[in-house]
């Protein structure tokens, strides 16, 4: 039954997170932004906006709950140890079967210069936050939680003014859908575009965050009791259960936009939100927690694997300017390896 309830909030969240991508994405094109923003930027906010809720919604509502920071703790370094590890391996999967049948090559060729800036963003962005997390000193965490706020406005500033911008551009045209609540509400009979009320837009943005917010707060409280259950850490069951589901939108459209030979926007898709969790929810944990990896191996643990795969990944691109699908495959031996960690090590010290 718990197993039943944790599955429904992650349909509640997930549910949340493609209306309030759907709506953010028509509110660039309303305001006009540029394809870049609406298909790049925003998008990657947009389905990075669980991973970012979820733990602020765990650590605010602690109460006597002390395993909930824990569990905010795991979903914050969850996210991009799902991102350099799992979710390249997915990509990878993805790219050998549709070359399989003849759709792509084996290759992903998208813009080195973009993709080596994003990884290059999230190494230092992510080494900084695992730094602090052995130095307890509070002064510190805030003012690197500002600094990580303002290094993400400097990322997207210099990502418009990258060279990739323009392919970007180009890839993401007529990605967005038709507003889903407009559709829903008018079906396809009256055709949905920019033109018509922002007030549309702003409703289901609204009503997105609401299912976002419920469907977390019933993700903590499941994950809190299956922890326990199955005698795991809840910093290590969050860490592998949240991002399992948050990140399922990247993935997602990333895959999609493999199969239509799109590799700069499936790519920059996913090293955009890999920067992006090394930002804001890493500033949540700085801001409204202790921070204290030091007295937790298994954070630490994932941590280090998080920048050994991210810089294995920034490597590969800056040398052969590609990625191979072979190479993609291999990242998932660092999820792997820390499933054996955890089943080998951890669970018997539990």
């Amino acid at each position: 039954m718990e197993w039943l309830g944790l599955f429904a909030a992650l349909v509640v969240i997930l549910v949340g997170a493609e209306m309030f991508t759907n709506g953010v994405e028509w509110m660039g094109e309303q305001y006009g932004l540029s394809e870049g923003a609406v298909g790049s930027v925003l998008a990657a906010v947009g389905t990075a906006l669980p991973e970012t809720i979820l733990p602020l919604i765990a650590i605010l509502s602690g109460g006597a709950e002390a395993a909930n920071e824990e569990i905010g703790i795991g979903a914050i370094l969850g996210a991009p140890f799902m991102l350099t590890t799992l979710a390249m391996f997915v990509l990878g999967v993805a790219v050998l079967i549709f070359s399989r049948k003849g759709r792509r090559s084996t290759e992903l060729r998208g813009r080195a210069d973009v993709i080596v800036q994003d990884l290059r963003y999230f190494l230092a962005m992510y080494l900084l936050a695992v730094l602090a997390g052995l130095v307890h000193f509070r002064p510190l965490h805030w003012a690197l939680a500002v600094a990580l706020f303002v290094g993400y406005g400097f990322y997207v500033h210099r990502h418009f003014g990258a060279p990739g911008e323009k392919k970007e551009e180009e890839e993401a045209a007529g990605e967005v859908k038709p507003l889903y609540l407009w559709v829903w509400m008018h079906g396809r009979g009256e055709r949905w575009s920019k033109s018509r009320s922002r007030v549309w837009t702003y409703f289901q943005v609204a009503v997105s965050l609401v299912l976002i917010v419920g469907g977390a707060k019933l993700f903590v409280a499941g994950v809190g009791v299956l922890a326990k259950t199955l005698g795991v850490p809840a910093l290590v069951f969050a860490l592998l259960m949240a991002p399992i589901a948050t990140e399922l939108p990247e993935k997602f459209n990333s895959v999609i936009w493999l199969r239509r030979k799109k590799d700069t926007l499936a790519l920059g898709n996913m090293t955009g939100a890999m920067v992006f969790q090394s930002s804001f929810p890493v500033s949540v944990g700085l801001l409204f927690t202790d921070w204290n990896l030091a007295g937790n191996q298994a954070a630490l643990v994932s941590a280090a694997l998080t920048l050994v795969a991210g810089s294995v990944l920034w490597l590969t691109m800056r040398a052969r300017r590609k990625f191979q699908a072979w190479a993609l495959l291999l990242q998932g031996l660092f999820y792997a390896g820390y499933l054996a960690y955890v089943v080998l090590v951890v669970v018997p010290r539990s």
